[in-house]
């Protein structure tokens, strides 16, 4: 019986030794950023005509090379590469977003989308619309540029890559970038979220 209880003690006296260690860690460093971050991808099926439309999203943002997110609760944050805290989102940044009728991502469709255009009419005519969540409150930022790279939009191609340009003042690393990709009618296809924290 003593030795239970003794042994019990010890147990919870271990556990308070590892919680008490964990209370006081030092805050977290997670990956470093870089120039180039992959987005994320989606596939959708287009009626009537039954194509698949796999779209890829690449995030371009020189200012933010090397930074770090220091995870620590509350007080997490965005540090760059001479120390000090980020307030504000680097003011240029782009998405490189791939639209292809290939199957490059072999996996079902999220959802199906009725269009008017044939696929690859379609792929010439995205639009872009990019919101910035501060709480409850969104913002809407049109692009500075959008071009596309890549293979000329008077040749045939069933792939087309555009890069969505952005200069954005004072728009706070708290809030919650979502670039949405948009039919010609204005119906939202797919989204690709920039968080940094």
């Amino acid at each position: 019986m003593k030795a239970t209880k003794a042994l019990c003690i010890g147990l919870m006296g271990s556990a308070l030794g590892l919680c008490s260690l964990a209370a006081s860690s030092p805050a977290q460093t997670a990956p470093v950023f870089h120039t180039s971050m992959p987005a994320g991808y989606d596939v959708l099926l287009l009626q009537p005509a039954g194509t698949v439309l796999t779209f890829l999203g690449l995030i371009e943002c020189p200012g933010l090379e090397g930074a770090q997110h220091i995870t620590d609760g509350v007080s997490a944050r965005i540090v760059n590469t001479d120390g000090k805290s980020l307030a504000y989102f680097p003011d240029n940044f782009s998405f490189r977003i791939t639209a292809s009728l290939r199957r490059v991502v072999l996996l079902d469709p999220t959802a199906t989308f009725a269009i008017s255009d044939q696929p690859q009419d379609l792929l010439l005519k995205f639009k872009f619309l990019l919101k910035a969540h501060h709480g409850l409150q969104v913002r809407e930022i049109q692009p500075e540029s959008v071009q596309m790279i890549g293979v000329p939009a008077d040749i045939p191609y069933d792939e087309r890559v555009y890069r969505v340009s952005f200069n954005v003042k004072d728009l706070p690393v708290t809030d919650r970038c979502v670039l949405e990709v948009l039919s010609p009618e204005g119906v939202r296809l797919t989204k690709f979220h920039f968080d940094l924290l």
